[in-house]
Protein backbone atom coordinates (compact mmCIF):
# COMPACT_ATOMS: atom_id res chain seq x y z
CA UNK A 1 0.00 0.00 0.00
CA UNK A 2 1.98 3.11 -0.96
CA UNK A 3 1.24 6.38 1.70
CA UNK A 4 1.11 10.25 1.42
CA UNK A 5 0.90 12.81 3.29
CA UNK A 6 -1.48 15.44 1.78
CA UNK A 7 -3.93 18.00 2.78
CA UNK A 8 -8.16 17.05 3.97
CA UNK A 9 -10.89 20.03 3.53
CA UNK A 10 -12.39 21.22 6.76
CA UNK A 11 -14.19 24.46 7.50
CA UNK A 12 -17.06 26.14 6.33
CA UNK A 13 -17.74 27.37 2.73
CA UNK A 14 -15.21 29.94 2.04
CA UNK A 15 -13.98 29.40 5.53
CA UNK A 16 -11.13 27.01 4.65
CA UNK A 17 -9.25 24.50 7.33
CA UNK A 18 -7.03 21.99 6.35
CA UNK A 19 -5.39 18.87 8.10
CA UNK A 20 -2.38 17.28 7.28
CA UNK A 21 -3.13 13.39 7.15
CA UNK A 22 -1.17 10.27 5.73
CA UNK A 23 -4.20 8.25 3.64
CA UNK A 24 -3.59 5.63 1.17
CA UNK A 25 -2.57 6.99 -2.40
CA UNK A 26 -5.93 5.65 -3.89
CA UNK A 27 -8.28 7.19 -1.26
CA UNK A 28 -10.25 10.48 -1.93
CA UNK A 29 -9.04 14.16 -0.88
CA UNK A 30 -11.62 13.85 1.96
CA UNK A 31 -11.83 10.38 2.28
CA UNK A 32 -10.54 8.08 5.48
CA UNK A 33 -7.17 8.98 6.72
CA UNK A 34 -4.77 6.32 8.50
CA UNK A 35 -3.81 9.25 10.92
CA UNK A 36 -3.41 12.85 11.10
CA UNK A 37 -0.28 14.61 11.49
CA UNK A 38 -1.50 18.31 11.86
CA UNK A 39 -3.45 21.29 10.60
CA UNK A 40 -3.29 24.61 8.17
CA UNK A 41 -5.47 27.23 8.71
CA UNK A 42 -4.93 29.55 5.62
CA UNK A 43 -7.64 31.89 7.54
CA UNK A 44 -5.71 33.13 10.10
CA UNK A 45 -2.71 35.96 9.57
CA UNK A 46 -0.32 34.36 9.64
CA UNK A 47 -1.21 31.46 8.49
CA UNK A 48 -0.90 29.12 11.23
CA UNK A 49 0.42 25.69 10.80
CA UNK A 50 0.80 22.98 13.52
CA UNK A 51 2.65 19.49 12.42
CA UNK A 52 3.15 16.62 14.78
CA UNK A 53 7.11 16.66 14.25
CA UNK A 54 7.96 13.18 15.53
CA UNK A 55 4.52 11.53 13.35
CA UNK A 56 5.62 13.32 10.23
CA UNK A 57 9.26 12.14 10.51
CA UNK A 58 8.14 8.71 11.43
CA UNK A 59 5.81 8.72 8.19
CA UNK A 60 8.48 10.06 5.63
CA UNK A 61 11.29 7.63 7.24
CA UNK A 62 8.34 4.48 6.62
CA UNK A 63 8.30 5.98 2.48
CA UNK A 64 5.00 7.49 2.65
CA UNK A 65 5.40 10.41 -0.32
CA UNK A 66 4.18 14.19 0.18
CA UNK A 67 1.92 16.04 -2.28
CA UNK A 68 3.38 19.42 -3.56
CA UNK A 69 1.33 21.36 -0.88
CA UNK A 70 2.21 18.96 1.87
CA UNK A 71 5.87 19.49 0.97
CA UNK A 72 6.27 23.03 1.19
CA UNK A 73 4.04 22.81 4.33
CA UNK A 74 6.41 20.40 5.96
CA UNK A 75 9.81 22.21 4.71
CA UNK A 76 8.03 25.53 5.92
CA UNK A 77 7.87 24.19 9.53
CA UNK A 78 11.32 22.82 9.43
CA UNK A 79 10.63 18.77 8.80
CA UNK A 80 11.97 18.02 5.51
CA UNK A 81 15.35 19.81 6.57
CA UNK A 82 15.65 17.13 9.48
CA UNK A 83 14.52 14.38 7.62
CA UNK A 84 17.44 15.02 4.80
CA UNK A 85 19.53 15.23 7.59
CA UNK A 86 19.06 12.35 8.64
CA UNK A 87 18.96 10.23 6.08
Amino acid sequence: MATSIRLRRMGAKKNPFYRLVVCDSASRRDGKAIEEIGYYDPTKNPHEIKINEIKALEWLHKGAQPSETARSLLSQAGIMEKFHKSK
